[in-house]
């Protein structure tokens, strides 16, 4: 017997593996990483970690005495290189191969790589792994000038850390704004001046031409108008690419991401996908790919459904959240296509809310160090509830009166 095999031994693939037990599997689960290390956390990567103030120990998800409890195998240091979908087998890494009876792939993504020569000196990084957070973490305890290239969240988490660390800092955004894709220009003005004020340069329209270097090292970020600036540690942080290759290789639908139906479904019925790898298709027969927590956990948990031939459609919106400084935001829904926001309560106490518009309906909220207007949101949201535009803005009505 083959038993379940789940590609990627992130959050997604952690969550399809348990899932599967939690529901009553009993046949052989094999986890398998491509990173040497077991389960981890991501999120605390740009934050706590490179402040110190999360230990490694910390990230991990499950102590892997507790996967051999639940009988999960876990194989890290050799990820998946084919799959044969005709044999149900894969190759690993190592040169061995795995069969399977249902196949979870959870691979999760890549940063997008800076197309300059230099991308590969000392002193460039991305953040995307726990080798990578741990290779920054010691760069930036020698580092004086710290130059971020992308001013979305990741750069502008490092950028705040890197602050608190009393380094100089730089942040070069080659569009007119802040997070210009997730949030609106409100938001983004709170953003730029929040940095600012906590002493970072933020250039906005700042187009990188050239990596300045010496002896293999980099020393100087250029751009297209001429300015250079300074740096002995600079943080790329232009985005990620969904790692679909296997998926592509193998014949199975690909668009942007693993194409999935709300439970999970590949375009094969005995193999699953999960997490930022995914392309979700919706009712409206559009393809929706997110990166969050959220998405790899409920993604996760459809796709074990799926495995054992259950129906779990997920469909709930989307949150994500940011910790910049002694901001939290924290984001609900999708703000595309939005024409009207609204905001809630005074930003210059750093404690407020945007709602978000399509027509008149609500379609997103960012709440600033508001953890309980969040939460709230999320109640209107599952019972599908739209405040009108008047009573968001309204500090006085009390939202939470809707959900009676």
């Amino acid at each position: 017997m083959s038993g379940m095999l789940i590609i990627g031994a992130g959050l997604a693939g952690l969550t399809v593996a348990e899932t599967l037990r939690s529901e009553g599997y009993a046949g052989p689960i094999t986890l398998i990483g491509d990173e040497a290390h077991a389960p981890y956390q991501r999120p605390p990567l740009s934050k706590g970690f490179l402040l110190g103030q999360t230990a490694e120990a910390q990230l991990m998800m499950r102590p892997p005495e507790l996967l051999v409890k639940k009988d999960i195998d876990l194989r890290v240091g050799a990820g998946a290189t084919a799959i044969d979908r005709s044999t149900k087998r894969v190759a690993l890494g190592d040169g061995s191969t795995l069969g399977y009876d249902g196949l979870a792939l959870c691979p999760g993504s890549r940063l997008r790589p800076l197309p300059l020569a230099g991308a590969d000196w000392h002193g460039v990084y991305g953040l995307r792994t726990l080798d990578e957070a741990k290779a920054i973490a010691a760069a930036l305890e020698a580092a004086h000038n710290v130059v971020i290239i992308g001013g979305g969240f990741i750069g502008l988490e490092v950028a705040s850390v890197a602050r608190r660390k009393e380094k100089r800092v730089t942040v070069l955004e080659a569009a007119d704004r802040l997070m210009a894709r997730v949030v609106a220009p409100l938001i983004s003005q709170f953003y730029l001046d929040l940095h600012t004020r906590h002493g970072a340069e933020v250039v906005l329209g700042a187009m990188v031409s050239e990596l300045v270097g010496s002896g293999g090292r980099i020393t100087a970020v250029r751009t297209r108008d001429g300015r250079e600036f300074p740096a002995d540690l600079v943080l790329v942080g232009i985005g990620i690419i969904p790692n679909v290759e296997l998926a592509q290789a193998a014949g199975l639908e690909v668009n942007g991401g693993i194409v999935v139906d709300a439970c999970g479904r590949c375009s094969d019925p005995t193999i699953v996908a999960a997490g930022d790898c995914t392309a979700r298709r919706l009712d409206d027969g559009s393809l929706r790919r997110l990166e969050s927590v959220q998405n790899a956990l409920e993604q996760g948990r459809s796709a074990a459904a799926a495995l054992l031939g259950r129906d779990r459609p997920f469909h709930a919106a989307p949150w994500f959240w940011s910790d910049q400084y002694d901001v939290k935001l924290q984001m609900l829904g999708l703000t595309a296509g939005f024409d009207q926001v609204v905001t809630r309560g005074d930003p210059t106490t750093q404690k407020f809310s945007a709602y978000y518009y399509q027509a008149g309906k609500l379609i997103a909220i960012d709440s600033l160090n508001q953890p309980p207007e969040h939460m709230n949101g999320r109640k209107l949201f599952e019972k599908g509830i739209s405040p009108t535009p008047a009573q968001a803005a309204d500090t006085a009505f009390d939202l939470g009166s809707l959900l009676a």
